[in-house]
């Protein structure tokens, strides 16, 4: 195994710090799906080394044997303190959290709390798949309200989707991503609070995945609970994107104020299988990585532009938009003629691995997710094989 660097600099662009051959030498799903010849930019790793403090915290707690259950309020109140500097938002009680496994099995839980048995739970497709397979394997059912055109909440056809789910008398909920995977968007407070006022007055509570917001500049970021009119909802927060520490797994609900009593009924053994080197390494991140994020946005600005430049040289007939959160670029390859699922033919003749658009509901055809949270050498790679998969 080649040497690798312990760390880099804090300001320096961590998207630079591995070539392709460091990088194939991880053991990940990222690098282990498919084959060698593959370029894998699909699922939502990013490639870099770890911010320094988060590793020094790792290799201090193995050190001293530190490898026990997770406890306590420190990665909440290091969330609160993050939130408070990085985004003004000081009404993030401590008192109001609940470490949860990951995001995921967060939003479960929270669902399992608003809502019942056989009912309904709305969607802005396209939209992560997670959203669809853990929703339905727990029992509920899954309702789209498609993004519009621009990507964005359409307010109405949302406020059609809470009105025709309430008619039935059942308990809704609204599983809200925020940043917006896959396409990146980045709501607005006045998004935000339309969607609470919505929530209000047709009985629905909204669930909110905010996994991506550290991944988002922080003057363009609003947090869901932040919004006036938005006491009743609760969030799933983590370390895990910014700070690319999803094998780490550690994650946090919060309640607004008037979900207190709803968090309150969260099971305890719900945060079984938290990881307590994960809480240490997130921790760490929130208090002490602040300048390796900043670093990292820095770089995925650079890498936007980039992709937007090789598209528009390379593949003309590609859309994107470069998006204002997360490290993952929306694709539009309609034009392209290659059918529902684009990211076939990037695979097959490019080796090129990209996530299926189709994968992500409605709006999904024809599209393919990118993941740029690489080298600039890999990307560039990635849509010089792309533009080749095209003319073979």
């Amino acid at each position: 195994m080649e040497s690798l660097p312990r760390y880099i600099p804090e300001h320096a662009n961590p998207l630079r710090a591995l070539s392709l051959a460091e990088l194939r030498q991880r053991t990940s799903e990222k690098w282990r799906v498919y084959p060698q010849d593959v370029l894998p930019v699909w699922v939502a790793e990013m490639d870099v080394l770890p911010a320094e403090p988060v590793a020094q915290a790792i290799i201090d707690a193995v050190r001293l044997g530190d490898t026990g259950y997770a406890t306590g309020t420190a990665y909440a109140r290091a969330l609160s303190d993050f939130a408070a500097k990085r985004w003004d938002w000081r009404t993030l009680a401590v008192e109001r959290t609940a470490i949860v496994p990951d995001v995921m099995l967060g939003v479960v839980e929270m669902l399992r709390l608003v809502t019942d048995p056989g009912g309904r739970v709305i969607v802005n497709s396209p939209v992560y798949p997670p959203f669809y397979a853990f929703v339905t394997h727990m029992d509920r059912q899954v309702v789209e309200a498609p993004l519009g055109a621009d990507h964005r909440i359409d307010l109405d056809v949302l406020e059609a989707a809470f009105r025709a789910a309430g008619a039935t008398g059942e308990r809704v909920a609204y599983l809200l991503c925020n940043p917006h995977n896959p396409t990146g968007t980045v709501h607005t407070e006045a998004e935000l609070t339309a969607v609470a006022a919505l929530a209000a007055e047709y009985g629905v509570r909204v669930v909110v995945d905010e996994i991506h917001a550290p991944l988002a500049s922080p003057d363009v970021f609003v947090p869901y609970l932040s919004v006036p009119g938005a006491e009743n909802g609760l969030s799933l927060m983590s370390a895990s994107k910014g700070w690319n520490l999803a094998g780490l797994k550690a994650a946090l609900a919060v309640a607004g104020p008037a979900a207190a009593e709803d968090l309150a009924r969260m099971p305890a053994e719900a945060a079984d299988g938290c990881s307590h080197l994960g809480v240490i390494a997130h921790t760490a991140a929130l208090r002490d990585g602040v300048g390796w994020l900043d670093a990292l946005l820095v770089g995925l600005d650079e890498n936007r532009r980039l992709l937007a430049e090789l598209l528009a040289d390379r593949l003309p007939s590609v859309r994107y938009t470069p998006a204002e959160g997360t490290y993952l670029a929306w694709l539009d390859c309609r034009e392209l003629g290659l059918g529902d699922s684009p990211a076939t033919r990037f695979l097959e003749r490019g080796r090129v691995a990209l996530s299926c658009g189709t994968y992500f509901g409605t709006g999904g055809a024809g599209h393919a997710r990118f993941n740029l949270a690489t080298h600039p050498d890999i990307l560039t790679e990635a849509v010089a094989r792309m533009a080749a998969s095209i003319r073979a």
